[in-house]
């Protein structure tokens, strides 16, 4: 308990914790893969699809927050070799989403939104998994979330302090932020998405996405990340 205190007040001394909110609010509502995934699966699958995408990105930034706390995600990211893999796998595998998102027909989203599990049911579609596969994926294959744990979150940590309990308080609020923002995201689309029925719509929809995708994907293997 006492190092649960210690690291809640060391931030709180910091004074710095809303500011840390404010940067991971900006980070978490600048248009990127993650805000992306939610919007695309919502739209072709449905409201579930669209939660489990987000419970995939959630459960990457746990598994983050793990490894910042056992010093893990420093050594990922001294590690030129591991870092690149990182890297250019994050890359690859936003580039195939993209190409399947390019050449996705337009379809029926009535006949395709994730179906509720059954009364008593405790298993989850396919497209569940794939969605919450997605999510996790590319959130664990992303350099810049990595970078977010290493460099961004030590600039608001009191080292006088228990560290890693800062850490967790810390990447907390970045997943509580993160929540929020793709809920509402998951909301608003839900709401419009009988306008997307149509099928030149969807056409137009998911060649901009593969689009958006690949470029993304792209950019993260050209560009200089440090």
């Amino acid at each position: 308990m006492s190092t649960l205190y210690n690291g809640i007040e060391g931030v709180h001394r910091m004074n710095e914790i809303w500011m840390f909110a404010l940067v991971a609010l900006m980070i978490v509502m600048v248009p990127g893969v993650d805000s992306l995934l939610v919007l695309k699966n919502t739209l072709s699958y449905g409201k579930k699809a669209g939660v489990f995408t987000m419970i995939g990105i959630v459960l990457a930034l746990v598994i983050w927050t793990t490894l910042a706390v056992l010093g893990l995600a420093t050594i990922i990211a001294k590690s030129v070799v591991i870092f690149l893999a990182i890297k250019y796998l994050g890359a690859a595998y936003l580039i195939y989403l993209g190409i399947q998102a390019w050449r996705s027909k337009a379809q029926n989203m009535q006949l395709q939104t994730v179906a509720e599990p059954e009364p008593g049911g405790g298993r989850f579609s396919n497209k569940s998994f794939n969605c919450l596969t997605q999510g996790l994926t590319t959130d664990l294959l992303n350099p810049k979330t990595l970078l977010l744990y290493v460099t961004l979150m030590p600039q608001f940590i009191e080292p006088s302090h228990s560290v890693n309990m800062q850490l967790i308080v810390l990447a907390t609020v970045l997943i509580m932020i993160a929540v929020v923002w793709l809920g509402i995201v998951v909301f608003i689309i839900t709401i419009i998405r009988k306008w997307f029925l149509q099928e030149r719509i969807q056409v137009i929809f998911n060649k901009l996405t593969a689009v958006v995708l690949v470029g993304i994907g792209v950019k993260l293997a050209t560009e200089k990340i440090s």
